[in-house]
């Protein structure tokens, strides 16, 4: 009895997939995601710079809370341009491409994720001067995209479009200060069966957004249907006097979840908050 279920546990681990070689696959950023987004350009390990922090097995792989940190202030001299979030094995790889400024004050952005299956994250920091630099993590996680929409979306559609801004309360004049925008928004990937209806609805997702203080920019994102529904993004901002933080995005509709060629122009969603250092 005893060599029986030896040979049972064997067996069952033997029919495990090789996670070891999932957790070490490079392939998709070799052969695809680099020669897409940064064709014939070095990418340095970016330890230094940026640290990126994820669950190890995701909780709920629809709401994969993620946080780029830089390790450098944003100064005029020295600063992170743009950071490129990816998730190699999602059907569209691109989280978003998040453009800082020295009035950002910190280049580090926080989010929700959606992940499809076992893949790395990757966070690719351009700093002013061209120089690029990766972090990456290994997250378990599977069916984020495709994670069914709930019996609350006709809710969810009423609501579309509201935003709200949460700002720390000790502002501190020149210095960088947090501050959170909340959107509510389904974000639909095109995958997702409704439980109601039990038909896909195309994809429906926002696609850019700009936050500015005294119409200087602190952060603006181009994203796609990886991020997750009612989006919560954090960030930093530097008030240097009483002023105007403001967000707009906009959002689109696209037939296939994947081809990005045929889309519908969405509509545009602004909101204004009133800083006071």
């Amino acid at each position: 009895m005893k060599i029986q279920k030896i040979i049972l546990m064997f067996m069952a681990i033997f029919a495990m997939p090789d996670l070891s070689y999932a957790a070490t696959d490079e392939t998709i950023w070799n052969q695809v995601l680099q020669p897409q987004f940064f064709a014939g350009k070095t990418i340095q390990q970016g330890d230094a710079i940026i640290q990126l922090t994820t669950p190890v097995r995701a909780e709920d792989p629809a709401l994969v809370p993620i946080k780029v940190t830089a390790s450098l202030a944003q100064t005029k001299d020295k600063y992170i341009k743009r950071i490129v979030l990816l998730i190699d094995k999602n059907p569209v790889p691109l989280i978003g491409e998040f453009e800082f400024t020295p009035e950002s004050g910190k280049a580090d952005i926080a989010m929700r994720v959606r992940v499809n299956t076992y893949s790395y994250i990757r966070a690719i920091a351009e700093m002013n001067n061209g120089d690029l630099f990766m972090v990456k993590k290994f997250v378990k996680a599977s069916g984020g995209c495709s994670a069914p929409i709930g019996a609350d979306y006709d809710a969810a559609m009423q609501r579309l479009g509201k935003m709200k801004f949460r700002v720390d309360e000790d502002i501190q004049d020149g210095k960088p200060t947090m501050a959170q925008l909340l959107i509510s928004h389904p974000n639909v990937t095109g995958m997702q069966m409704d439980q109601v209806t039990r038909f896909t609805r195309r994809a429906h997702f926002i696609k850019q957004i700009k936050v500015s203080f005294n119409d200087k920019p602190i952060l603006t994102a181009k994203t796609d249907i990886a991020i997750s529904s009612d989006p919560n993004f954090r960030f930093y901002f530097v008030p240097t006097e009483k002023g105007e933080l403001k967000a707009e995005f906009t959002d689109t509709f696209c037939e296939s979840p994947v081809s990005r060629s045929v889309c519908q122009s969405g509509k545009t969603y602004t909101q204004s908050y009133t800083v006071s250092p």
